[in-house]
């Protein structure tokens, strides 16, 4: 089986933090979004892993290279067109083998070696309240007969949650190269819900499967969410400070230096944060941040940014400074 990973999305509901560095490496609960989604692959013992990059390509395989030993290639894509055009880029890579799509800011908690095992073609979904968002999936005693691109009228509530395994892997290379040279698309984009909405037509049946957690790393908001709850999932244990409080659930690295500070909970503290005389709750800081006499909530600190004051609410990009 090979597993494509598409990682070229520019990440623009995430800037100021996406001008520095890849969607992919941001940090939630003490891992890099890629350390999250790529840690659970490892027992599936892929053949390949393909990731489609675009800016900061060359960080995201120092990470790659440094962190795990699978075979890996990065496929550069320097014009984003949406995710089937994305998947398109790995098409000399989809051959007689399984596929497994998984997006690089979607993490899910779930099984997958077990799922690999069906004989059956499926797609990753999950119950959403609001599905006008997503690509939905109309299902039919079992099977999805319709795919549709944030429908304007949804039928069902089945969002796909950037989750697809392909067996028909034929097909779904035919499918690709229609879409793609027949400039098929969807609000201006190839999509692969159509690629995927194709094969239906052809015969395919999938199947989906329900993933009962589900992390959305898009927007800041979706972030610091996924950041709390990985911490409450993973469980850290929090260190005893001297002259500072850290309320669970927590994370923070042994190399950062906490005084007279209270943090916590959800809070995810990088190596080489400084903080002092501050209280910082829901909130994500990073490498070599320094943080003094403030009170930050739902907050993101850039690496090596520079916080003074009494500010709640801060999304400061890397070596940015703000202070009152």
């Amino acid at each position: 089986m090979k597993i494509i990973i598409p990682a070229a999305g520019e990440g623009t509901r995430l800037r100021p933090h996406t001008h520095t560095q890849s969607k992919v490496l941001l940090n939630v609960a003490g891992k890099p979004i890629l350390g999250h989604i790529l840690d659970p692959l490892a027992k599936l013992k892929p053949s390949k892993i393909i990731f489609i990059v675009s800016s900061h390509s060359e960080k995201v395989a120092e990470f790659v290279r440094r962190n795990y030993s699978f075979k890996a290639s990065f496929v550069r894509q320097n014009n984003p067109q949406g995710l089937g055009h994305a998947v398109y880029m790995a098409k000399s890579e989809i051959r007689e083998e399984p596929v497994l799509i998984i997006l690089g800011d979607t993490i899910v908690n779930q099984d997958l070696f077990k799922r690999m095992q069906t004989k059956h073609d499926w797609l990753g979904v999950k119950p959403v309240k609001d599905p006008q968002r997503f690509g939905i999936a109309e299902v039919k005693n079992g099977i999805v007969r319709k795919l549709v691109e944030k429908p304007e009228f949804p039928k069902g509530n089945l969002a796909l949650i950037g989750l697809y395994f392909i067996r028909s892997t034929g097909i779904f290379r035919e499918c690709l190269e229609k879409v793609i040279k027949g400039k098929i698309t969807t609000r201006g984009e190839f999509q692969l819900t159509d690629v995927l909405q194709l094969m239906i037509e052809k015969g395919t049946k999938f199947r989906t499967v329900e993933v009962k957690e589900w992390y959305d790393c898009g927007k800041v908001e979706t972030l610091l969410e996924t950041n709390r709850r990985l911490l409450e999932l993973n469980a850290n244990s929090v260190p005893r400070l001297r002259t500072s409080l850290v309320i669970p659930p927590a994370y923070v690295s042994r190399s950062a230096r906490i005084e007279s500070s209270i943090l916590g909970p959800n809070v995810t503290v990088l190596e080489r944060a400084e903080i002092t005389n501050s209280v910082v709750k829901n909130s994500i800081l990073s490498q070599g941040c320094w943080i003094h006499n403030a009170v930050l909530e739902n907050s993101i600190i850039g690496r090596n940014a520079r916080v003074t004051g009494r500010i709640k609410n801060l999304n400061l990009g890397e070596l940015s400074e703000t202070g009152v």
